[in-house]
């Protein structure tokens, strides 16, 4: 803190450096630095160049040969074909930790292993391999540091990069003495970053003063009350569900609570009953006062209402009970740690004695020693929680006061993990900002703020675009001003970067749209614009432009955008999924929601609001539906994602259910599932073991009772009459009754047509009867008793 290396003042939060060092310290502490991500390189090499580019290495990591790789290697080996050996591989779990004796007891590869001799061959030949080092790597963080050269010490292993790595793992080279550092890349710090550059535009253009972090108040009602609400998606250390639940309860009001709140999350305190007791004590719901077991006692573990919580608390114990030298408690810390016998009756003697002779009784001190043994295995080290506490409030004020600042920096550091991008955009609409889609004389590469209330996609998050070509393109831009069309798009950049393939990433994505009439235009002009561009760029090279009519003239143009049908709903959100790795103008979900209420028991998001963190509850069957985008196997059962406009739920079919619904268990089907939903503890999430599965779309043919037109005001003519006619006679011979509904300015009629005129409702009728009359041009319904 006096040297600025974090902003955590120790003595305002009563952090003890004894914890960190001491001189009764035999081992050296652990250095865990966390940085910027985009900032990380440049910490390493300042060390290198600080202390010595020869005393200075990054450290190596060896892989191993996992029970799918070696199968792979070995079958490679062995002049296997690759679909052969791939069938193999594949049938070995994908579990962390798995072996190949493990695997051998699913079923089916037994199976193969007993009854086919190559099979057997190649699974005997790489369990001899499996574990063996196979490549060298570089661990994520470590640093070593040595007092003299490197060489002096061990040998050193040279990428083809040139750089260096130690030829010792990390714990060779913490074994012969050497200091290792962590020096971590911390995604947050690189978004708190991104988020105070981005208020810094604006505050410049404001002429206001420049906002750091050391400005943010730690006292900010709005911040608690954002944490208090759970709205914690992209907070630091905040967002899982189990995390939510305990804030929920707890309902933080001060930084000692945020500190309090990530040392009682791991599973001693959860378990223990100490998260409850701390609960009930912080909200006044005990019964009995809270008891600090010593007058002396009261300062240390006043702020934590009697609860033991941290390591530092122990040491501060030892210290006023029984005197200790801080360096000495915190000996007595790693011994109540590591729980050996032989020291805990050697520090149990010195305790009760240093206790004597300060005054404290024989019984009370022994029962202090025996509550602080028991709750040293549950201590968290509140430096560590403070330092993390200190950047998750920082993150969650962001939110609180600047959200789309906050929101756009969050969206751009994870714009590469398309899951964490659909569950920040349903956070923007909760938030009411608008994710705004893509435009070509709008976004940058990152995403950035577009308003009060609007965020502007970003380039770079758009499948198949590279940096370059986007600060390419903004570079133009901002040089020559806005890109007027397709074809001045392509006459002004280097075409060896926007090639095709990112074009009609654009096109899909609506980077484009104000280009042209529809997305299907587009798509269609783009090879016949590059070509022009390619032509008018040779002529001008060629110095004929004052000669002949430059292509790419007024009517190139409008020949160029001759005008096609536009994709339907269905096409534009594949496009934009393809493109983006989420629906971004809607959802294939949106046109099934209003049949759907009728035979499920709700939306995703309204069936999975928990009331807390599961911890096994049950919510009983139910039948939900939603569209599937994650189909896995997973030893015996199978498992998909099930998704709709409101949120993901994880389905589970075992073997059984999956042999009878096989044909509807893929991706980009439409589902009605029903069964058990129950919190998974260890996914963090509500799960549904389905029973029964079925098609929304013959949900919806089977069940619907009346098919009602509404018949525009200028269909009155009897062309519209025979197109409705020929659109219905297709889907005739069906239970569904179809009706004629007539609204106008100065009379209204509905007719019900006779049974002859009964059809089967299904998808391929809806989308005609959607072309003809439009999506709100025809309505279903069900029976009242169908639920």
């Amino acid at each position: 803190f006096a040297l600025g290396i974090t902003d955590l003042d120790p003595l305002e939060h009563d952090l003890l450096f004894e914890r960190f060092l001491n001189p009764e310290r035999v081992s050296m502490p652990d250095f865990d630095i966390d940085f910027c991500i985009d900032g990380r390189d440049d910490v390493i090499g300042y060390v290198a160049d600080r202390y010595g580019q020869d005393r200075v290495s990054q450290i190596i990591t060896f892989g191993t040969m996992a029970a799918r790789a070696v199968v792979r290697d070995v079958g490679r080996a062995l002049g296997k074909p690759f679909g052969y050996v791939d069938r193999i591989a594949k049938l070995i779990p994908f579990e962390l930790g798995i072996t190949l004796e493990k695997a051998l007891k699913e079923e089916e590869l037994r199976s193969l292993y007993d009854e086919e001799s190559e099979v057997r061959e190649l699974i005997d030949l790489a369990r001899k391999l499996e574990g063996i080092a196979r490549n060298a790597g570089t661990h994520a963080g470590g640093v070593v540091i040595a007092p003299r050269p490197l060489t002096d010490f061990m040998p050193l292993y040279v990428e083809p990069d040139g750089s260096s790595l130690s030829q010792l793992d990390k714990d060779d080279v913490e074994a012969m003495g050497l200091f290792k550092f962590d020096f971590l890349g911390l995604r947050t710090l690189t978004i708190i970053d991104r988020a105070l550059m981005s208020i810094n535009r604006q505050r410049k253009a404001g002429g206001l003063d420049p906002l750091g972090p050391e400005n943010i108040p730690m006292d900010d009602p709005a911040t608690y009350e954002l944490l208090r609400r759970c709205q914690t998606t992209g907070v630091f250390q905040l967002e899982s569900r189990g995390m939510r639940d305990l804030i929920r309860r707890l309902q933080p009001d001060r930084f000692d609570d945020l500190v309090a709140v990530l040392a009682l999350f791991r599973p001693g305190p959860l378990q223990s009953g100490m998260v409850d007791t701390f609960i009930n004590r912080k909200h006044g719901t005990d019964a009995a006062p809270v008891d600090y077991f010593h007058p002396k006692l009261k300062p240390i573990l006043e702020p934590t209402y009697g609860v033991i919580l941290y390591q530092e608390q122990v040491m501060q114990i030892a210290q006023t009970i029984a005197g200790y030298s801080l360096g000495g408690a915190d000996l007595l810390r790693r011994a109540m740690g590591k729980k050996k016998p032989e020291e805990m009756d050697q520090q149990r003697g010195v305790f009760m004695k240093g206790a004597e002779s300060h005054g404290v009784q024989a019984g009370v001190a022994k029962s202090l020693f025996d509550l602080m043994e028991h709750f040293a295995g549950y201590g968290f080290n509140k430096s560590h929680s403070a330092a993390y506490a200190l950047i998750a409030y920082q993150t969650a004020w962001l939110k609180a006061r600047h959200p789309a600042h906050f929101l756009a920096a969050v969206l751009t550091t994870d714009m590469d993990h398309t899951d964490k991008l659909v569950t920040l955009k349903e956070d923007c609409e909760r938030f009411e900002i608008e994710l705004q889609g893509p435009g070509i004389n709008r976004s940058r590469y990152e995403f950035v703020v577009a308003g009060p209330r609007a965020i502007a996609y970003g380039l770079g998050a758009i499948k198949g675009v590279g940096r370059s070509a986007v600060d390419n393109l903004v570079e133009e831009r901002e040089r020559n001003g806005p890109f007027t069309g397709l074809l001045d798009l392509c006459r002004r950049m280097d075409q060896q970067r926007l090639n095709r393939r990112v074009l009609e990433a654009f096109v899909r994505s609506g980077t484009l749209d104000e280009f042209g009439p529809n997305r299907a235009t587009l798509m269609e002009a783009v090879p016949d614009a590059l070509k022009l561009a390619a032509h008018s760029a040779q002529t001008r090279f060629a110095g004929q432009g004052a000669l002949f009519a430059e292509p790419g003239s007024q009517g190139d143009i409008e020949e160029l955008l001759e005008p096609v049908q536009e994709w339907s709903v269905q096409e534009r959100l594949k496009g934009e999924r393809d493109s983006l790795g989420l629906y971004l103008s809607g959802h294939p979900f949106d046109e099934y929601a209003r049949h759907c209420r009728h035979f499920t028991h709700g939306t995703i998001g309204k069936l999975t609001e928990a009331t807390g963190n599961g911890g096994g509850v049950a919510k009983g069957e139910v039948r939900v539906a939603g569209l599937v985008t994650d189909v896995r196997r997973r030893g015996g059962r199978v498992s998909m994602v099930l998704e709709d406009h409101t949120g993901r739920l994880e389905i589970t079919l075992f073997e059984e259910v999956f042999n009878r619904y096989r044909h509807l268990a893929d991706n980009d089907v439409m589902l009605v599932a029903e069964g058990q939903l129950r919190f998974d503890d260890f996914l963090n999430d509500w799960r549904l073991t389905a029973r029964a599965l079925g098609s929304v779309d013959e949900t919806i043919e089977n069940n619907a009772s009346r098919l009602t037109i509404h018949w525009p005001e200028d269909g009155l003519g009897a062309d519209f009459a025979n197109a409705l006619g020929k659109e219905l006679a297709p889907f005739g011979h069906g239970r569904c009754e179809v009706c004629i509904e007539y609204r106008g300015s100065e009379a209204m009629s509905r007719l019900i047509l006779g049974e002859r005129w009964a059809v089967r409702p299904s998808r391929d009728l809806r989308d005609r009867l959607g072309v003809l009359l439009g999506n709100n041009g025809f309505s279903i319904h069900y029976p009242r008793h169908f639920t």
